[in-house]
């Protein structure tokens, strides 16, 4: 058993239980995250933004990890969004094609994430939304929120996580429109315009 001086601080090195993180280290990001819409298809959007800080700072070591439904509302049941092909860089999955769904973006030195994924359809009652995990500094627990799409108003308004939300929050879960199938989602961590986080059950 290796017995520790605790009587002089500076000699005891911290441990993960007692530091925050994150430990992304080797082999979590991987070239080509974001490109989660197959290449090519016609339902493709691209999603961009910055993850920033309480003071508005953009966070340059960041994860943003996207799970979303396919243009039809099903959540895809499909394993392989990690493995990749070395010579062409695509999806190993099934046929090598397929649309899994999830990826996994980290920002940037500049805070700047972005991805390439299919516009969802509806689920249910919900609007469109895709699911965001964020991992970032200072956070001892991951971040959960979803991104909506503007465009289609009845949708959002009939939308029960939005309509519990005042205007100015439920604005925080709305991507903004930059045309061409490209939007806008800034991820705020706190502070004024901190965008609106969920409890994953």
């Amino acid at each position: 058993m290796t017995k520790i001086d605790t009587s002089r601080p500076e000699t005891v090195l911290p441990t993960p239980s007692h530091t925050v993180g994150p430990f992304y280290g080797h082999a979590l990001p991987f070239p080509g995250g974001g490109d989660i819409a197959p290449v090519g298809h016609p339902d493709t959007i691209a999603l961009q933004g910055y993850i920033l800080d309480g003071e508005g700072n953009p966070l340059p070591d960041a994860f943003v990890e996207l799970w979303g439904a396919d243009p039809d509302g099903n959540v895809p049941q499909t394993d392989g969004s990690m493995r990749r092909d070395p010579a062409s860089g695509g999806f190993l999955g099934r046929n090598g094609v397929e649309f899994t769904g999830w990826g996994r973006i980290q920002t940037d030195a500049n805070g700047h994430w972005t991805a390439r994924t299919l516009r969802p359809g509806a689920r249910g009652q919900s609007a469109p939304y895709l699911s965001v995990c964020v991992f970032a500094r200072g956070l001892l627990v991951h971040l959960f929120t979803r991104i909506y799409l503007p465009g289609e108003d009845a949708a959002l308004a009939a939308d029960p996580l939005l309509a519990r939300l005042d205007e100015a929050r439920r604005d925080t879960l709305i991507a903004e429109d930059r045309g061409d199938g490209t939007y806008r989602f800034d991820i705020r961590l706190q502070g004024e315009g901190e965008t609106v986080f969920l409890e994953f059950q």
